[in-house]
């Protein structure tokens, strides 16, 4: 009677604190086993349930504990790092910016018969949301938007198939990046208690949030163009 059992689904669940710093030897290694499990987390950018002390996830400019005059290094990206291996499903999300993205990314996570990693931009109580967080919603659609946070997947069977393993599922910044990062307490307390390292830091933020985009379509053309290519030679034989 196996056929009328369902898979078993296995999940993990944690935040960036756990992920990007004090856990991320030990989700490197679950990870890179190969092995079928999937991971969620819950990226807030800080450590949320210890205190809001900024941890690698935090952009560069944020005021947080152990940062009280703006982070002066830019974001860990995660999700490229697991990329690199070549056999983990990768995705970044965000719910309020594009639902169906995240429906689709966690039913190709939970299909994928291998490990596979969702980043979800979660925003929460430390950054200071100046609308409140009843616009979380809102405010990961502002994000996305404007091009501080990124909508994307990474399928490896994909390449088996001879397609495109990589697509940026956020289309190209529209929204003012400097009035999204003002509407949050976390930036806009930064300008009021150092004007003029504040300055700099945002520019540096949204320089950085810019940069790592621009990796993203290199990363999709550099796939279309290897995808065009194997095709060419394979019309050639």
């Amino acid at each position: 009677l196996k056929d009328h059992f369902i898979k078993k689904s296995q999940w993990i669940f944690g935040g960036d604190g756990w992920a990007y710093d004090i856990g991320f030897g030990g989700l490197d290694h679950v990870l890179a086993s190969g092995e079928d499990i999937n991971v969620l987390v819950l990226d807030t950018e800080v450590y949320s349930n210890t205190g809001g002390q900024s941890s690698k996830s935090t952009p560069a400019a944020a005021i947080a504990k152990f940062a009280a005059a703006g982070k002066k290094t830019k974001k860990k990206d995660l999700g490229m790092i697991a990329v690199s291996y070549g056999y983990i499903y990768v995705a970044q999300i965000a719910l309020g910016a594009d639902m169906n993205q995240a429906v689709k990314a966690i039913h190709e996570a939970e299909s994928y018969p291998g490990p596979s990693l969702i980043i979800a931009y979660a925003p929460c109580i430390n950054h200071g949301i100046k609308a409140g967080m009843g616009e979380a919603s809102a405010e990961q659609k502002a994000a996305v938007e404007c091009g501080y946070w990124c909508n994307w997947r990474y399928d490896p069977r994909l390449l088996d198939a001879g397609k495109n393993p990589f697509h940026l599922d956020s289309r190209e910044p529209k929204g003012d990046f400097r009035k999204f990062l003002l509407g949050e307490v976390r930036y806009a307390s930064l300008q009021k208690l150092f004007p003029q390292e504040a300055e700099a830091l945002f520019e540096k933020t949204e320089k950085d949030a810019r940069a790592r985009r621009q990796s993203y379509v290199r990363m999709q053309k550099s796939f279309d163009l290897e995808m065009q290519e194997h095709q060419a030679a394979a019309e050639q034989r």
